[in-house]
Formats: structure tokens, sequence, C-alpha cells
């Protein structure tokens, strides 16, 4: 089932088990600890918040951290989901808490997908980027066996000016992984990471460009996340390919009522998901925000109903509205359908109205 109305639920549900890790990672948005959280939703709050998940049109729910495998009871939050129906994800950090036991499992109780994250196509990269030692061969062999129990592998990457000179050889390696989804996230700067750690406008555009030639030959689906813009990119290039002029005037309508599923070939969402528009993020506490990338609170499943902060909080009916972004993106042709990055936007200017910074595309109402 695709949501296809983002007013009324969104499309994909983050949950942070919780903010327990043993890596280090360089920009981990959630400055991850050791130790649990006493305030940790508990397994019975968090089948209420299942039920609710499941009541908003049954999004796509995924688990993440910190470590979800922190938790004694991820296994008893992935059996109640799946036994209600819900669709749902984990990514968990590659540390010796992957044992073929977990992955079993998992796969056993009906895990859809299990995503790792991959950063660099070797040890040297991947491990300073993780900020853990002998990460990399962890990964691996927990790939390994996720492919021996049948699993459904999603690979996990963030580019950065740690790795945008790798990312030949990242494509080389993801093929060779045998991965159903590579997830490119392109950073943000929030949590531990640092500004100089996001590459420049004119990186974004190139690294767009690439992914989109990419897409076209690769064995894997291809999905980014705080990368609004890279649809953008998608659809210029097949409104140049299209030869005839009807479907030209066809994509420039879709574009100005934010249809793009009539284009085609981006992903699986029928629009633009961005922060709180298709898309919400649960603390391991029940604060509810946008996105984990935009730490604006909205309110706390504790004291309110996980529905009616989506549809009703402010700063999620702000973010469902790109009529009211502001500077270039507010008169942009494709606001839309891209909107740019809300949570970059935030990162950088302080306000998630604001133009996302890392796009060098001029609207046509500028020119």
């Amino acid at each position: 089932m695709i949501h296809c109305d983002f007013q009324k639920a969104p499309f994909i549900v983050i949950w942070e088990l919780t903010r327990a890790c043993e890596l280090k990672c360089l920009h981990c948005r959630a400055s991850a600890q050791n130790m649990r959280d006493p305030r940790e939703l508990s397994l019975q709050e968090g089948k209420e918040l299942i039920d609710q998940i499941h009541a908003m049109n049954n999004p796509l729910l995924v688990l993440t951290g910190g470590d979800p495998l922190m938790r004694e009871d991820v296994f008893d939050i992935i059996e109640y989901a799946v036994q209600k129906g819900v669709r749902i994800s984990m990514t968990p950090s590659a540390t010796p808490n992957v044992t073929k036991e977990a992955i079993k499992t998992a796969k056993d109780l009906g895990l859809s997908r299990w995503a790792f994250s991959l950063d660099g196509p070797n040890r040297e990269i991947h491990d300073h980027f993780r900020g853990t030692d002998g990460s990399f061969d962890l990964t691996m062999d927990a790939i390994r066996h996720i492919h021996a129990f049948g699993l459904p592998l999603q690979i996990n990457t963030v580019i950065s000016t740690y790795n945008i000179d790798y990312l030949e050889e990242m494509a080389q390696l993801i093929e060779g992984l045998d991965c159903v989804l590579w997830s490119v996230f392109f950073l943000v700067p929030t949590g531990r990471a640092k500004r100089e750690d996001m590459i420049s406008p004119v990186q974004h555009e190139k690294a767009f460009l690439w992914l989109s030639r990419l897409a076209k030959e690769a064995p894997f689906d291809i999905k980014t996340t705080a990368a609004q813009h890279y649809r953008r990119v998608v659809i210029q290039q097949k409104m140049r390919e299209a030869k005839d002029p009807h479907m030209q005037i066809r994509y420039e309508h879709a574009l100005e009522k934010g249809k793009i599923d009539v284009i085609g070939g981006l992903g699986r969402a029928p629009k633009g998901v961005n922060d709180g528009n298709g898309f919400m993020f649960i603390s391991h506490i029940g604060d509810v925000y946008p996105s984990g990338l935009l730490p604006v609170q909205a309110r706390n499943v504790r004291e309110q109903p996980l529905a009616d902060i989506y549809c009703e909080s402010a700063i999620f009916k702000d973010l469902r509205n790109p009529d009211i972004l502001k500077g270039k993106c507010g008169v942009c042709e494709f606001r839309h359908v891209c909107g740019g990055s809300r949570s970059r936007a935030y990162a950088l200017t302080g306000d998630y109205l604001e133009s996302d910074p890392s796009c060098i595309y001029i609207p046509k109402a500028l020119r």
C-alpha cells in the first residue's frame, strides 16, 4: 500500500528505539551514548505506539537508534509489529551484537529488511567514519549471515567529504553485496556532524547526476535521503529525453500539481517525501520530530496521539505547504516534488522554511 495523501498519514515512520550504541560515528545524528536512557519508551508503550502507527494507514516502520540491538526486547517489538501486519525493517549497528542467532531470529519473526551502513569501500575509510576499528570487517561478516538466511539486505551510505571521491568504488562494492536497495544519505550537519563534513552544492549536483546514471543500469534500487533535489535532477533529465512535445507538457503539468508519479523512475513513494511531509520520527523517549535530522520537536506520544501530532502540529503543517517556503525554494517550479531539504535548511540557516543552501538550481521565476 502506497500512501498518496501525506496530509493525512506518513509514508514512513522512524522509531529510535534507543540511543545506546557501541560505535562512535563521526556524523552521528543522535550523538549516541554507551548506556541506555531510563526514560526510553517501555515495551508496552512501544506496542501502543505500533498500534497507532498501524492505524495511520499502515506506513513503513523502521527501527533505528543508536543500535536497536542494545534493547533486549527488540525482538518482542518486531514480533508484535509483524503480527499486527506492519511492514518493519531495522538498521542495527555492526557490532558484536549482530550474531547469526540475532539475524535468524529476525528472519523467523518476519522482519522485512535488514539495513547495514557502509560509508567507505574499504576498512580505512569506513572505520574512520564510524570511529571504530573493525567495523568494516564486522559488517561484511554480518552481510554473509544475512544472505545465508535469505533476509533482504539494504545498504545505507552517508555521503560526505570523507568519501565523495570514492563513489565509483562504493558502487562496485554495493553491487557485489547483492543488496535490494542502496540508500544514499547526504550529510546534514546535526548531532556530531560538522559543516565542514558536508559536500559543496556543486558536489551535490554532480553526485545526483552520477546517481541518476547509475540508477538506469544498477541491479539494485537507489533511494536518497536529505537530497530532495535529486528528484529535480531526475525529472530534468527525463524532460530533456522526452522527444514528444505533448510529453513535455504533461511533465510540466505534473510538476505544477505535484504529481510526479506520472513521470516514474523516482523511487517508491508517489511524490516527494520530505521532513514532516510523508515522514516522521519518534525519539527513544517519545518526542516526535519531522525527521531525525530536523531537531524541532512537535509533541510527545506520551502526551498526544501520534496521528494528531502528525496532522495538527504547526511544524508538520508548515512543512506540508511548499507555497510558504522562503527564498528560491518558495518560487521554484519543482517545490511541490522537491521542496529542498528542510533539515539542511534548518541546520545551516536556523529556519526550516528557508531555501536549501546545497541546491545550485536557479528557478525559472528568478532568471
